[in-house]
């Protein structure tokens, strides 16, 4: 058997595995590394507000996206192998993450304000309007576009060689859930180094429950994994958009009064914190239905939704490509 694109021979379930982590590393690495000096980097330079807050992101993609595209060079594969592709279709891809999240979220917390788990403030349109530029800039580069990069481009397509769909969604994802802690490891030593305040280590943010953490990032991973094999061309820019419109809406709702997000909602009941995992369930399903139309359509991709691995051995592979 040999990869699509490549014609070189699937990996073993070692080397499989290995890959995937490594996207791991790669991610917690730059994650770590790049908020550490962030913060001093911005003191040294003389920066704040919004420049401050784009320096980590910058330095975390800055990071982690060569470092997978230099394992993809030693391993000659294109960055297609990812889930990239070209303009057009990446932006179809895009808006079809942010909308079917955005419909999913609205849906869902529209139905917890008419029962009354929510209640929302008044909106002022400018402030709403510059966080979301603002926070978009910034979550792109901070975690969107260099997690998608790692992990649900790097990690999840180089399980997808060797696993079938449900092996490769649930290690993607237990890999996802490791990244968090292992970037605080890394994150407390690089500050250590440069002379910074190291952040606290720990698996879950300051005042956060752990489980209930475990859970919806569990939910959010394999979210992010129904969008990436939702569409036919330039997956991962679903899968993008998906992470995006999460972040966006979560700090809007949930966090916008301290953000100055210019909105936010009231929580009237603890039962209020189900309707983000039950946003998210309803995102699977319509990337599901997505995924569905894309193969009615014929627009399955050769190395995206599909699995590699179920290409048939026959010696008419494609030649090797740099």
């Amino acid at each position: 058997m040999t990869e699509p694109h490549t014609g070189t021979p699937a990996p073993s379930t070692a080397a499989a595995l290995l890959r995937a982590l490594t996207g791991g590393l790669v991610m917690a690495t730059a994650l770590g590394v790049g908020t550490a000096l962030g913060p001093v980097g911005a003191d040294a330079l003389g920066l704040t507000g919004f420049a401050a807050r784009v320096l980590p992101g910058a330095l975390v993609t800055a990071l982690a996206v060569p470092l997978v595209l230099l394992l993809l060079r030693r391993g000659r594969r294109p960055p297609a192998w990812l889930g990239f592709g070209g303009a057009g279709a990446s932006l179809r891809a895009l808006l079809t993450g942010v909308g079917v999240t955005a419909a999913a979220a609205a849906l869902v917390l529209g139905a917890g304000t008419a029962a009354g788990m929510l209640r929302w403030s008044r909106i002022e349109p400018a402030a709403l309007a510059g966080f979301i530029l603002s926070n978009g800039v910034v979550a792109f580069l901070l975690e969107a576009l260099p997690e998608e990069t790692t992990l649900r481009g790097y990690a999840w397509t180089s399980l997808r060689t060797r696993f079938g769909a449900a092996v490769s969604a649930l290690g993607t994802t237990a890999v996802f859930l490791l990244v968090p802690g292992a970037s605080t490891v890394v994150g407390a030593a690089t500050a250590q180094l440069v002379g910074g305040d190291p952040e606290p280590i720990g698996f879950a943010p300051d005042g956060q429950n752990p489980v209930d953490y475990l859970i919806l990032l569990t939910v959010f991973g394999l979210t992010l994994v129904a969008a990436r094999t939702a569409v036919g061309r330039a997956p991962l820019w679903a899968a993008i958009g998906t992470h995006l419109t999460f972040l966006t809406v979560n700090r809007i709702a949930l966090e916008g009064d301290r953000r100055g997000a210019g909105w936010h909602s009231e929580q009237t009941t603890p039962d209020a914190v189900l309707l983000v995992p039950a946003y998210l369930l309803l995102a699977i399903a319509g990337f599901a239905v997505c995924r569905r139309v894309a193969r009615r359509r014929g627009a399955e991709p050769r190395h995206g939704a599909e699995p590699p691995r179920a290409v048939a051995e026959r010696p008419e592979h494609p030649a090797p490509r740099a």
